[in-house]
């Protein structure tokens, strides 16, 4: 099963705020990067694992677990003209905007980035490299592992 790493700014979406959301589940929208939007419509599944990371914040991190709940389709902020996420050379018989839903598993203790960038056992996680911007990346089986087993102990 593929395991993912999901970013939301806390102060636009938080790991609270999908714990308090009606049936702990939302859409995640509004991610325009094609390689990020990629991962969601093409190889994200019904019950693959999320790190739900906080970002563009103090101290950014891993702050729980969510899973995939959904199946890729259709976002519907990129039609919606208020929307900061509008584009308007998105077509609705041919969008270029996904999203899945996520569900909210569990809140974690803070994995800070600095925490994660400082065991060699993490050395090739996509998210730690440099230059890294994407919202969503996946995750290896073995950093999933270590993550949730030596550095959340659950």
């Amino acid at each position: 099963m593929p395991f993912w790493l999901m970013k939301s700014e806390p102060d636009e979406f938080s790991i609270d705020d999908l714990a308090a959301a009606p049936r702990k589940t939302t859409a995640w929208f509004g991610v325009r990067n094609y390689q990020a939007r990629n991962f969601m419509s093409k190889q994200m599944r019904i019950g693959d694992s999320v790190f739900f990371y906080h970002s563009s914040c103090p101290e950014p991190g891993i702050a729980g677990i969510a899973q995939v709940s959904s199946a890729a389709y259709p976002d519907a902020s990129q039609f919606d003209r208020k929307s900061p996420y509008f584009d308007p050379a998105s077509k609705r018989e041919l969008p270029r905007g996904f999203n899945v839903d996520v569900q909210f598993v569990r809140k974690t203790r803070l994995v800070s980035l600095a925490e994660l960038r400082s065991h060699r056992e993490l050395a090739g996680m996509r998210t730690l490299k440099p230059g890294n911007r994407l919202s969503i990346t996946p995750v290896s089986t073995g950093e999933w592992e270590f993550i949730t087993r030596k550095l959340m102990k659950i």
